[in-house]
């Protein structure tokens, strides 16, 4: 007695499985400008590393003798693998079987992805393409029935986000389930062009009276610059580089710490042009990303999500090796004053570094909240009452440099008073409850009314309380600690990095990751 049969019957299955949606189907995806999901695994992974669970799931069909006939493999595939020599959990949507809707065990695959990733501890990348474990019509017909919707996978989803890192990635028309699942990550990218987004698709919003094309409703030119996906690319290719970089600055894990690189720990520019980064006339603004780059290790500043929050620069880099997630102000969007986005931003990067245990480097130039009718009505207070929380609640290390600028609330979440911080300013550096221009008239009121010449006087008097702001003044009474030639200041980052590497504990943060 032997297997033979049933194993020639694994080896068919396994074929068929790979066979996906078919030829044609496969054309059709190809012709699109998508790669299949086989492909995009391959493409994303290292090269051999690939190990598939759950690759016989699917809907078998039979003759009345119960030989199979035909098979229609799963359109949902999870795998381990690795990343840069890092084991990773991967899963990926088959849009080419049934347009990526829920089928051949979809919703239990999808959970025991989610488990798996959490329980042996490994970062999750999502490759979405369609529903994403979300429902589809045709299923009413085929079930005989309606489902209410459960969420069953939500808690586990929930429940990654708080422990491994997790990459969602859109790489086709992604909606409901599938739009959730993008935006619930640590990283998110779409493909320009290729992506969309959306909560229901143009023909289910065609019925409101909006006859949009998928971009129009839901390109990567809408989702990247509101903040529901962090970044868009060109290309699958570069979306897959962009993963990987990612996850090479974070632990596989809460329980980990991030790994310190062993190579390109030299500085990234000329420390000596710094002193000339910021201009004397404070109106006039400078590039903050040039500073960022010359500040950290050579190359290694990773920005996300350059198209929404612009009044400040957020991102992961090294300083001698060490991951760090950075923030930086930028005055090209409004003078670095937060909007409403801003303030998410800047929550959702300390949300990132207390998770995973990175150190904070912020780099500050904050005029204040936004204000004006515009913000008000955004609602800038809430969005920044949040911000400011997530700073109090932050205990990992921060080394704050204030560039020029930190007035006002805003300008008072540079750090988390309740703990001991490394801070410096550079003799550009200024702060107040609120800067002198607008306020003398207000508080010098009285004194303007009675002057002959109020003109005059205010121009007096802002000269004479304008002497009282430089930062010297504010460092004889020890309100900042050090004032440092800004060509410095690497030197400092470096020490600071090196000082609280071995400080850095890994499990639980003190709060968790707010999405």
């Amino acid at each position: 007695m032997t297997w033979d049969k049933e194993l020639e019957e694994l080896a068919l299955r396994r074929r068929l499985a790979q066979q996906m949606g078919g030829e044609e189907k496969l054309k059709r995806h190809r012709d699109n400008g998508k790669l299949p999901v086989r492909e995009r695994i391959t493409g994303l992974v290292d090269e051999g590393s690939t190990v598939e669970v759950g690759g016989l799931a699917g809907t078998g069909q039979y003759d009345e003798e119960g030989r199979l006939q035909g098979f229609t493999p799963s359109n949902f595939l999870m795998a381990r693998a690795r990343v840069e020599g890092r084991p990773v959990v991967v899963v990926g949507d088959d849009f080419t079987v049934r347009g990526g809707a829920n089928d051949g065990a979809v919703g239990d695959k999808l959970i025991v992805a989610e488990q798996m990733a959490h329980d042996l501890r490994l970062p999750l990348i999502r490759l979405v393409d369609g529903t994403g474990g979300g429902g589809s019509v045709k299923s009413i017909e085929l079930k005989g029935h309606t489902l209410l919707p459960k969420l069953k996978a939500w808690p586990y989803i929930a429940r990654n986000l708080a422990t491994v890192p997790v990459v969602g990635m859109g790489l086709g028309s992604v909606a409901g389930m599938g739009a959730a699942r993008v935006a619930a990550s640590h990283y998110s990218v779409m493909v320009k062009d290729i992506s969309q987004l959306f909560v229901a698709g143009p023909p289910v919003v065609a019925r409101t009276g909006q006859d949009l094309s998928k971009n129009e409703l839901g390109g990567s030119q809408i989702h990247t610059r509101n903040g529901v996906v962090d970044d868009e690319v060109a290309t699958e290719q570069e979306a897959f580089a962009r993963a990987r970089r990612f996850l090479s600055y974070l632990p596989p894990s809460i329980y980990e710490l991030p790994p310190r690189s062993e190579a390109g720990r030299e500085a990234g520019g000329d420390q000596v042009k710094l002193r000339a980064a910021i201009p004397k006339n404070t109106r006039s603004v400078y590039k903050i990303r040039n500073i960022v780059d010359t500040l950290v290790d050579a190359g290694s500043f990773m920005e996300i999500g350059r198209h929404w929050g612009k009044a400040i620069a957020t991102g992961l880099a090294r300083t001698d090796g060490w991951p760090v997630a950075v923030v930086a102000s930028d005055p090209y969007h409004y003078g670095g004053a937060w909007d409403r986005q801003t303030a998410e931003k800047y929550m959702r990067m300390v949300d990132l570094a207390e998770l995973f245990h990175l150190p904070v480097l912020n780099l500050v130039d904050v005029p204040g909240f936004r204000i004006g009718l515009d913000a008000e009505k955004e609602g800038v207070m809430r969005a920044g009452v949040r911000a400011l929380t997530a700073v109090s609640q932050s205990t990992v290390p921060w080394c704050t440099v204030i560039i020029r600028k930190a007035f006002g609330v805003a300008g008072g979440g540079h750090q988390n008073p309740d703990r001991y911080n490394f801070r410096y300013a550079w003799p550009s550096a200024q702060w107040g409850s609120l800067p002198i221009e607008g306020g003398l008239e207000v508080a010098y009121k009285a004194e303007l009314a009675a002057a002959p010449d109020p003109e005059a006087a205010l121009a007096r008097i802002e000269a004479r309380v304008r002497g009282l702001t430089s930062p010297f003044r504010s460092a004889e009474a020890f309100v900042v600690e050090d004032i440092v030639d800004p060509a410095e200041t690497r030197g400092l980052l470096v020490e600071f990095a090196n000082l609280v590497a071995p400080l850095r504990q890994p499990g639980r943060a003190s709060f968790g990751f707010r999405p």
